[in-house]
């Protein structure tokens, strides 16, 4: 593996312990609450809260050509992620973490092949090959092996 992806991969390694980890605190939110809904809307909330400030120190305002260059669909983006923080909020009591997890990864890396394979959204086009098949099937396997017993 080259070392230049060693940053990226780690970064990304690292961005996976939180969302694990931000399912169940998201859902003990939403069992306080009462509602799975208001917790998201909470969790989005202050996740807007310390990224506006964040974007306010580095100077990070859009012009107005910028933002109305953008794709139409480029601003669906927080409705997706809307729609995420909801359901993984209402699935982990049910389903617990580990299986809310594989079956989390087990879409990203259907929908990921098909989005590689037509190069949606502007990237580069990648062949669904056997291996990347099989992982995708070892990722089926372990949210089959999560719930088995």
């Amino acid at each position: 593996m080259n070392i230049s992806l060693l940053l990226p991969i780690s970064g990304i390694l690292l961005g996976g312990v939180f969302l694990s980890s931000q399912a169940p605190i998201n859902a003990a939110l939403a069992r306080s609450l009462g509602d799975p809904l208001l917790a998201a809307c909470i969790s989005f909330g202050i996740g807007f809260l310390i990224l506006a400030v964040i974007s306010a120190f580095r100077g990070g305002l859009p012009s107005g050509s910028a933002v109305a260059s953008a794709p139409w669909w480029s601003w669906l983006g927080g409705l997706l992620g809307a729609f995420y923080v909801a359901i993984v909020i209402w699935g982990v009591p049910q389903l617990g973490v580990v299986s809310t997890v594989a079956a989390l990864v087990f879409g990203q890396v259907v929908a990921a092949l098909i989005l590689d394979a037509v190069g949606a959204f502007g990237l580069p086009v990648q062949e669904i090959s056997w291996q990347r098949i099989v992982a995708a099937l070892l990722i089926l396997g372990g949210l089959v092996l999560s719930r088995a017993g």
